[in-house]
């Protein structure tokens, strides 16, 4: 009998631990991946907490994954795809097709969301069964310690941006600088916004600087966090990644007339904003979810050609139950990523 490994939870907010598993066969329009790394996102706690409906334990978390294909299932290979093949998977495991959403081609919002480590076991393993729907193809430019945290994390905030009403040579801010805001900097500047990061501290403004911003407001120096945009001229969007709804709704009175608060970070707070905040200069408040599997595809493209890359902490698989502590810590240098080799 071969097996492999998986890191999994077998009770709500237990400890993540290796044990064995049988290995699978893909089923049709599947595949079985050879795990190279997942990164280990805040999202991964919906499901270790069982605090998401569906919930069957043992869990094993993980929906940044990257690896290489190492089976096909029955007509996978009509999809395009080889063995071989080095691929991610995201936030984006696959959609149902039949939803309303799916109906409409707005597969993200899909109702029935297949998101690996909830509708099925996620990527910290050596090995794991998705369907091609859920597959993008890792450009060589990119290692897969790099790839697997672009598949969440990387789209989030590049479809953020590119969807946002910002163009280039609009002046945008970026809220938050840790594992989502850090990339939503480096993508806005490469996309050709002037770029305001917003943060708490006077000691990350060199860091915004090195990655590509072009202004730096200290939140905790501020008193008030949206009359600082506008000594900037106002911007046009904030892509809010922080999460805080008190941070957030800071930024609102910063934003110009016609200014759109993007909204990425999730916190459980409402936000504070009043109607004529919005009424009066015709703003917008969007939430805006992850991507599919081509807007992964076409993040990680964009990012192999100019340059971006996360800030990794690259830990084994045997020590998954360390990384996901230490991302819970705050403690964690970005973005934390298991590997398998």
């Amino acid at each position: 009998m071969s097996t492999y490994n998986v890191a999994q939870v077998t009770a709500a907010g237990g400890p993540l631990e290796i044990a064995e598993r049988e290995v699978p066969q893909p089923g049709p329009g599947h595949v079985r991946i050879a795990v190279e790394a997942c990164g280990v996102c805040h999202s991964d706690t919906l499901f270790v907490e069982a605090a998401v409906p569906g919930i069957r334990f043992p869990v094993v978390p993980g929906h940044e994954i990257a690896g290489r294909i190492e089976q096909l299932g029955e007509g996978a290979r009509e999809y395009g795809w080889q063995e071989g093949d080095r691929v991610t998977v995201g936030w984006f495991g696959g959609s149902c097709g039949h939803c309303t959403p799916c109906r409409q081609g707005d597969f993200i919002v899909c109702q029935n969301l297949k998101v690996p480590g909830w509708a099925y076991d996620g990527g910290f393993a050596e090995r794991v069964i998705a369907p091609v729907d859920a597959l993008a193809r890792i450009p060589d430019a990119l290692a897969a310690s790099e790839a697997g945290p672009l598949a969440c994390a990387g789209v989030t905030v590049f479809n953020g941006l590119r969807r946002s009403s910002a163009r280039p040579g609009d002046r945008i801010a970026v809220l938050g600088i840790g594992g989502l805001g850090h990339l939503g900097v480096q993508y806005a500047a490469a996309m050709g916004l002037e770029t305001v990061a917003i943060a708490r501290g006077a000691d990350k403004a060199d860091m915004a600087k090195q990655l590509g911003a072009h202004h730096y407001v200290d939140s905790t120096a501020a008193t008030d966090v949206g009359e600082a945009l506008r000594s900037l001229g106002g911007v046009k969007v904030v892509l809010a990644t922080a999460g805080s709804s008190e941070a957030v709704s800071a930024t609102v009175d910063g934003l110009t007339h016609r200014g759109e608060l993007v909204v990425i970070g999730v916190a459980p707070e409402p936000l504070a904003i009043t109607p004529g905040q919005l009424i009066m200069g015709g703003r917008v408040v969007r939430g805006h979810p992850s991507g599919t599997a081509q807007d992964v595809q076409d993040t990680m493209e964009f990012s192999a050609l100019n340059g971006i890359r996360p800030m990794t902490e690259v830990v084994p698989l045997e020590r998954a139950d360390e990384a996901y502590r230490r991302m819970l810590s705050g403690a964690a240098r970005f973005r934390m990523v298991l590997t398998t080799g």
